[in-house]
């Protein structure tokens, strides 16, 4: 049985390039043997700033969106964001959508493909782990950062290079680590 991954595009921009970067990564990830891979665009799930009710704890959602959002995060046994950095941190569009849910994402791991400029969005991703360990998941250390992006995009396509492949398939195979040992650590969880 393959593991449900879930790459989540970060960037809502119009200008975003974020897109480009999950291809190329979906193009690494869908080679590896133990994931089933399906990418999450937030711009086109396009979830308007958090208006349910009630505390995401008690899972009493009302609106469809909110409904949808969490069927397919609870179907989803690890995460990739995929993450620009802006002005030193992540995207609100991935804030809202993590606040949105809270025992859906429970107990997964989390790995990170970030860019930007001369940091290749490290700052995001150290942002983005306090609230991805508060709602229980597992960040990962693994990663691929891409400094200096832009540089590495041709015809409207996203070409990394051998060092950004090699770090992307050792992510992958210690997030499949994380996946196999946190799946039985979730079937003891009730909410």
């Amino acid at each position: 049985m393959k593991y449900q991954l879930k790459i989540i595009i970060g960037s809502t921009r119009p200008s975003r390039r974020g897109h480009l970067v999950a291809d190329w990564f979906f193009n690494i990830a869908k080679n590896h043997p133990e994931f089933d891979i399906e990418i999450l665009d937030l711009k086109e799930i396009n979830l308007p700033l958090m208006d349910e009710p009630n505390h995401p704890k008690l899972g009493e959602y009302i609106h469809n969106h909110t409904k949808g959002w969490s069927k397919t995060i609870s179907g989803a046994d690890a995460f990739v964001f995929i993450t620009p950095e802006y002005n030193y941190s992540f995207p609100a569009s991935i804030k809202n959508a993590l606040d949105y849910l809270f025992n859906e994402w429970y107990g997964k791991p989390a790995a990170f493909v970030s860019y930007g400029g001369i940091s290749g969005g490290v700052r995001a991703v150290q942002g983005l782990k306090q609230p991805i360990t508060t709602l229980g998941m597992m960040p990962l250390r693994e990663a691929v950062s891409i400094p200096f992006y832009t540089q590495y995009i041709e015809d409207n396509i996203f070409k990394g290079d051998g060092a950004m492949a090699q770090s992307a398939a050792i992510m992958l195979n210690k997030l499949k680590e994380w996946t196999e040992a946190l799946r039985s650590m979730r079937s003891g969880y009730s909410s």
